[in-house]
């Protein structure tokens, strides 16, 4: 990782982006996988009638998984910089900084969740909007040219 004079306004955007949305996702995974039926979050279990899952326990789990601590680990790796030998397996581009390509593919995740949950429940709420637009605020961020320039490896 190349060393510069720090991180800009920018990078911690991005950074508090994938806070709030890891944060938010462990906290709304772990009730649902807590509280399979959904009680704790006061989702009627027949929204999933035409879905695949018969309770929350499985959709809880990958929200806590793949949204909630995979992108708590990307911000802290956004700060830290630290390399991670098989996260860089999966980047894209190799002369960025592998969590760079990894909050692009959170902001992707985020999006294609929020798109099949409304349409498997047939219901559009402004928590859909809410976080469809953190999934393209991620997305935006991480394109910046002040990001990329601080995530460009020399």
């Amino acid at each position: 990782m190349k060393k510069n004079n720090g991180k800009t306004f920018s990078c911690y955007a991005l950074i508090t982006l994938q806070f709030i949305l890891g944060i938010g996702a462990l906290f709304g995974g772990g009730a649902l996988v807590l509280s399979p039926d959904g009680t704790l979050l006061h989702m009627p279990v027949d929204i999933l009638n035409d879905s695949p899952f018969h309770s929350f326990l499985f959709p809880g789990l990958i929200l806590f998984l793949v949204l909630g601590v995979y992108p708590v680990l990307i911000a802290l790796s956004l700060i830290y910089e630290k390399p991670v030998h098989f996260a860089e397996w999966l980047n894209f581009d190799k002369d960025a900084f592998w969590a760079w390509s990894h909050s692009l593919y959170i902001g992707f995740i985020l999006i294609i969740w929020i798109t099949v949950q409304m349409y498997l429940i047939h219901d559009i709420t402004l928590i859909h909007v809410v976080y469809i637009f953190i999934g393209l605020a991620i997305q935006v961020a991480s394109f910046l040219p002040s990001v990329r320039k601080h995530y460009a490896l020399l």
